[in-house]
């Protein structure tokens, strides 16, 4: 069993005891796909694995599942709200390289700046972040560019050994989740007009940056060149603005 699988069959236990999960259409070509890099010895098989689910309240959850050996594990875990809910997003982002483990867990908001949106969104959780950051240590500099997507609850490490993710990031993973489907049990829909222009103004601004910044890229393009990669990006993994743009 890879590193991150234990991630991912508890988050999809977990919701499915939790929410109504319903299948979320997932395109042609990006369930699953691999490709064989490295020579001789250092040869390694790359497999990229694709779930996603909806329910009433959620637009999309999605992940996507690298493995390539011990030197490279990825799960990058997104749940996107539907845009009649003021909800945060939920993201982790579990990466592992040769060089160490990559760690960012997070509630990412609509609207950081407002103070009645972190009493609702932000307050709530940082005794869980609190709890954790005592265990892993802040991560360091990120660029500034994307600290508005980030709350002060972003939990950004980076654990030198493997058993720390194991149990540690794990804990922290499963506590971020559950306090997220709080969230979401407790969210009301949102009916006022302005609201609802502006919560989707504020999902578009995040998945734009997200597309356009995704530090995957050029990972997945070195895999499976950059048709696949770019489609991948914005048709699937970060596709409402896809959704929102009517077919001629």
């Amino acid at each position: 069993m890879t590193l991150y699988q234990p991630f991912l069959d508890y988050a999809i236990t977990y919701m499915r005891s939790r929410l109504d999960l319903q299948p979320y259409p997932i395109p042609t070509g990006f369930e699953s796909k691999s490709a064989v890099v490295g020579k001789g010895k250092n040869q390694e098989e790359v497999v990229t694995t694709s779930y996603a689910f909806q329910t009433a309240k959620l637009r999309q959850i999605r992940a996507a599942h690298v493995q390539g050996g011990n030197s490279l594990q990825v799960l990058n875990f997104v749940i996107f709200p539907h845009l009649n809910y003021d909800l945060p997003f939920f993201g982790a982002d579990l990466v592992t390289l040769p060089g160490g483990h990559l760690i960012a867990l997070d509630m990412q908001p609509l609207f950081r700046d407002d103070s009645a949106y972190q009493a609702k969104y932000t307050e709530p959780i940082l005794p869980i972040f609190h709890t954790h950051q005592r265990h892993l240590s802040w991560g360091g500099d990120f660029p500034e560019e994307a600290q508005p997507f980030f709350s002060p609850a972003f939990l950004w490490t980076r654990p030198q050994e493997t058993a720390v993710v194991e149990t540690q990031v794990f804990a922290a993973f499963k506590d971020y989740l559950k306090a997220y489907l709080d969230f979401v049990e407790q969210a009301e829909a949102v009916t006022d007009s302005q609201n609802l222009v502006a919560i989707e103004q504020a999902q578009l601004r995040y998945l734009r940056y997200r597309a356009e910044k995704d530090p995957a890229r050029g990972m997945f393009k070195r895999f499976y060149g950059a048709e696949w990669t770019e489609e991948y990006i914005h048709g699937f993994l970060f596709d409402l603005e896809r959704k929102l743009t009517p077919i001629n």
